[in-house]
């Protein structure tokens, strides 16, 4: 398994100083920035577009994870992949042809990730496990920031761990939803490789980015 990467929820920043949070993020060793786009109807709430993506991306030269919580989300990937986007994860609900979607942010040259929620099948992604980049697995139900982690979802992570392990495929793992210092620590062990945080690394040690990341990442 590769190492530990931290990829900060700017859910959880400042939303009045986006670019000087994102800046803040990259001094304090951020491996990449984690971006929720949310439309109002995929999930009960809506963030940003791709226009105020594009408008950070001069901020810093750390990967965008951008994760879309948007249906249909077909007509809007190269919205967001000419936004400055690195990685697209998309949900399989969002789409009627997972397959294609992926093909579509590949053909970007950017980055393809699935996301799963809770209640949403392992099964949903394995047959295209080996044509993505990363795998995320909401530990919540996705739609605000600051929910309690949903511990049962570690065993989608252990099986897909085995899977890619024994394949030897390079897809990453990546979770994302109520991560603290605690449950970290159990989602690395079931073979998380991406930690996903908001709340952690912007609220905790009176919001001491640089040791929230690293405690995340050593803990």
């Amino acid at each position: 398994m590769s190492d530990i990467k931290i990829s900060p929820s700017i859910l959880s920043a400042d939303f009045s100083k986006l670019g000087v949070e994102i800046q803040n993020l990259e001094k304090a060793k951020a491996d990449l920035i984690h971006i929720d786009v949310m439309d109002g109807h995929f999930v009960p709430n809506i963030t940003i577009g791709p226009e105020v993506i594009s408008k950070l991306r001069k901020y810093t030269s750390l990967p965008f994870d951008v994760h879309l919580m948007i249906a249909p989300v077909d007509k809007f990937i190269k919205n967001f992949a000419d936004s400055g986007a690195d990685i697209i994860t998309i949900h399989p609900e969002a789409t009627d042809n997972l397959e294609n979607s992926i093909k579509k942010i590949k053909t970007l040259k950017k980055k393809a990730g699935v996301s799963l929620n809770p209640e949403t099948s392992i099964e949903k992604v394995l047959p295209v496990l080996k044509q993505i980049d990363l795998v995320l697995i909401m530990s919540v139900n996705p739609g605000f920031g600051g929910q309690k982690f949903i511990k049962e979802t570690l065993e989608k992570v252990k099986i897909l761990r085995k899977e890619i392990d024994s394949k030897k495929y390079n897809t990453e793992i990546e979770i994302d939803g109520g991560i603290n210092f605690e449950n970290a620590k159990m989602a690395k062990e079931a073979g998380v490789n991406i930690l996903v945080s908001g709340t952690t690394i912007f609220r905790e040690n009176n919001g001491d980015l640089k040791k929230n990341i690293q405690l995340l990442k050593t803990g």
